[in-house]
């Protein structure tokens, strides 16, 4: 399936009726600074769809997005563990995060997990892979930034992320040159 139409429809910071339209909804999260918003701008052939700030955590609230003529949702969720947010400010993001992915009514079809590919799976996305492993919520973990290493540096990032994420479906892509692109589309729209 490949995206026809793309729009912003509203962000939320809590219970909303958005979440029980019954509109599936893939949900979008990782670390801070992963290119989350380039890589939703990629999948959606815009540049500005999503904001993209000069400096990461800008995202604070749950963001949706109509995809094709209100078949899905995409939803942007706030980039965690940013490490210039005060204490209170990163407290706020984890829980609202965790609020969507364990206690919403979302009609929750997917979960996209955005890693750096050089830093692999970090202390935060483990913990991620393990809220949604607890929770059943099906995800697939995209390996953001391979244009950044080489055959070598990529093929051993790739086998210890696999590793370290108890062999989960792992699609390396780069926002930039939309290598993947057609494969992550793929698994989130077939399995969805």
């Amino acid at each position: 399936m490949q995206v026809t139409s793309a729009e912003f429809t509203k962000g939320i910071v809590g219970t909303d009726i958005i979440l029980t339209d019954g509109v599936p909804e893939i949900a979008f999260v990782g670390r801070s600074n992963v290119g989350k918003s380039s890589l939703i701008n990629s999948l959606v052939n815009r540049n500005n769809l999503v904001k993209v700030g000069k400096k990461p955590g800008k995202t604070t609230e749950i963001n949706f997005f109509t995809i094709n003529r209100g078949k899905f949702y995409f939803v942007d969720l706030p980039g965690y563990g940013y490490a210039e947010a005060s204490p209170k400010q990163k407290e706020s993001i984890e829980k609202l995060i965790l609020w969507y992915l364990m206690y919403s009514n979302a009609s929750l079809r997917k979960v996209v997990l955005i890693l750096d590919v050089k830093a692999g799976l970090t202390a935060f996305d483990e913990e991620m892979v393990r809220v949604l492993r607890e929770k059943g919520h099906p995800y697939i973990i995209v390996a953001n930034k391979v244009d950044k290493l080489n055959q070598k540096e990529l093929s051993a990032q790739l086998r210890a992320i696999k590793e370290a994420a108890h062999e989960a479906t792992v699609v390396p892509y780069s926002a930039v040159t939309t290598k993947g692109a057609r494969e992550l589309l793929q698994k989130i729209f077939d399995e969805a």
